[in-house]
């Protein structure tokens, strides 16, 4: 679950928001505050109605728990579509690597696309599983000695801070370690939403599902707060490329480029390795996830043939590793910003699925269909949103009266889809139109001794 959240352009991302826009950056720790709990209510509930009968993604539960095969489908696209430009970013995430080591050109990103793909197809999601464990140990050296050392070369964190504020304040617009209080709104609900959206993911899903209990996932949810300190100190290291002088134009390379100049060549290796095993660990698992989601809720409910275990991991392996070179193409000819602006869409579609997943796993109230109609009119509204900013920023200033509020958009989108669901929910009852089939029993969702 590490191995899967915390990713490469994780390690590069954030403390390239605080190199880049200051405060607003360290989103990502209350973000993750948020995660823990809802992780501790949420997934080992899913776990035991999925174990229980054979739920492979998120769509499998719909499609049992609802009765909706168009339902099931938009689950599926939605997370495809969401899952391609995170992909997509682990791989901009090791050319920042590897262009951090005076590398050029498309041969070592084709190579380490080889090596993703070679040991994806050859061992599926143990290979990433156990190497998620070397990635840990390599980045918790590269924070710790970051963390000590580079203070102590730098003058300290007094010195380290006073050089940052000084630095953001010339930017335009003008940038500060502290939140402005325009900025609270838009802080809190990025942080939320982000949240609400990060355990809805298809890689997500694959890694708890993948779990031997339910038991298991609280463990890991309850150990997961390390990972959180890890990246609040990740976080630093964009305040401590500014004083360390770093100057470039592409924030993702700033952190690169400080290990570069800061350490010695040997060590700066050690840490730009870490960050591309980063990368590896969840790509891997976000292309699994997302071919379990093309084989078994797509092309099995087109083909309407039911398909063998084997059959579906064959497909399955295909469908990845075309994933794969679609990500790849995707890096070396399409600007990365693109990727980038798609992955701020991924996050406000991907939102969307919290009616019919979380809310369905302690209710039926809401109907399948109107599930349907709630999830297109959250996707409607949030892509809208989106668009009306040029896919140059998941914020949107909303008026009322004299104030502006500006919030992350899958909020808004998603108040829209609960209550076009509760809507058509009362219209389709109004109507004596009664609930779709459920697959599940109240007992399903009850602890499952393993």
């Amino acid at each position: 679950m590490g191995g899967d959240f915390y990713t490469a352009y994780t390690v590069i991302a954030v403390p390239a928001a605080l190199y880049g826009t200051g405060a607003p950056g360290f989103f990502a720790i209350p973000y993750c505050i948020f995660i823990y709990p809802y992780m501790l209510v949420v997934l080992p509930r899913l776990w035991n109605v999925c174990h229980r009968h054979g739920y492979v993604t998120l769509a499998d539960f719909a499609r049992g728990r609802h009765g909706s095969r168009a339902l099931s489908i938009a689950l599926a696209l939605t997370g495809i579509l969401a899952t391609m430009p995170y992909i997509a970013l682990q791989l901009v995430g090791m050319r920042e690597v590897i262009s951090a080591l005076g590398i050029y050109g498309e041969w070592p990103l084709i190579a380490a696309f080889v090596i993703l793909a070679a040991y994806t197809w050859t061992s599926g999601l143990r290979a990433p599983a156990a190497i998620a464990i070397v990635k840990d140990v390599m980045l918790y050296i590269m924070v710790i000695a970051a963390v000590v050392i580079l203070p102590a070369k730098l003058g300290g964190y007094g010195h380290i801070f006073a050089t940052a504020s000084a630095a953001l304040s010339t930017h335009k617009p003008a940038a500060s370690i502290v939140l402005k209080p325009a900025q609270y709104w838009s802080y809190s609900t990025l942080a939320l939403g982000s949240a609400i959206a990060i355990v809805l993911y298809p890689h997500t899903a694959t890694g708890v599902l993948s779990a031997g209990s339910g038991r298991i996932i609280k463990r890991n949810a309850a150990l997961m707060p390390a990972y959180n300190l890890l990246l609040a100190l990740i976080a630093l290291l964009g305040y401590m490329a500014i004083a360390a002088g770093v100057h470039t134009a592409d924030t993702s390379s700033a952190v690169p480029l400080l290990f570069v100049k800061m350490f010695p060549g040997w060590f700066s290796g050690f840490c730009l390795a870490a960050i591309g095993v980063g990368a590896l660990v969840p790509a891997a698992i976000m292309s699994i996830a997302a071919s379990n989601l093309f084989t078994r809720n797509l092309w099995a409910e087109l083909r309407r043939t039911p398909m063998t275990p084997r059959q579906e991991s064959s497909v399955a392996k295909v469908v990845s590793l075309f994933l794969k070179f679609g990500a790849l193409a995707f890096v070396l000819f399409v600007k990365a910003q693109y990727a980038i602006e798609l992955q701020l869409l991924g996050g406000i579609w991907i939102a969307q699925l919290f009616p019919t997943i979380v809310l369905g796993l302690f209710t039926r109230w809401l109907h399948g269909r109107a599930l349907f109609w709630g999830w297109a009119a959250g996707m409607a509204t949030g892509t809208g949103l989106a668009i009306t900013r040029d896919l140059k920023s998941s914020i949107y200033p909303f008026t009322f009266g004299t104030h502006i509020i500006a919030v992350y958009v899958a909020i808004p989108a998603l108040l829209v889809n609960l209550i076009v669901a509760a809507m058509v929910t009362l219209l389709l009852r109004a109507m004596g139109r009664p609930h779709l089939p459920d697959a599940t029993e109240p007992e399903d969702y009850l602890p499952v001794e393993v």
